[in-house]
């Protein structure tokens, strides 16, 4: 499950952006906001790409450490009751 955290208080910053019309009178005509739409959907390439830039940073520790579980079980797994 994926919980997004935003700020209900965060600032807005008025700007210009250029649609295909279609795409434009096709979200007026459904009564789709356009600001909240592209607010959200902005959220989530935003928070898609840290993501895919943390595994790019991190993935020399996270497969050092895989190797590791693989080579030698998880640690204090004796003390596991699951």
């Amino acid at each position: 499950m994926r919980v997004s955290i935003t700020k209900p208080s965060s600032r807005k910053r008025a700007t210009n952006i250029t649609l295909s019309v279609d795409v434009y009178e096709d979200a007026k005509a459904l009564g789709i906001n356009l600001s909240q739409t592209c607010d959200r959907l902005l959220r989530e390439a935003i928070n898609a790409e840290k993501a895919n830039s943390w595994a790019v940073e991190h993935r020399d520790f996270v497969s050092a450490y895989n190797d590791s579980v693989e080579k030698d079980g998880l640690a204090l797994s004796q003390w596991r009751t699951f």
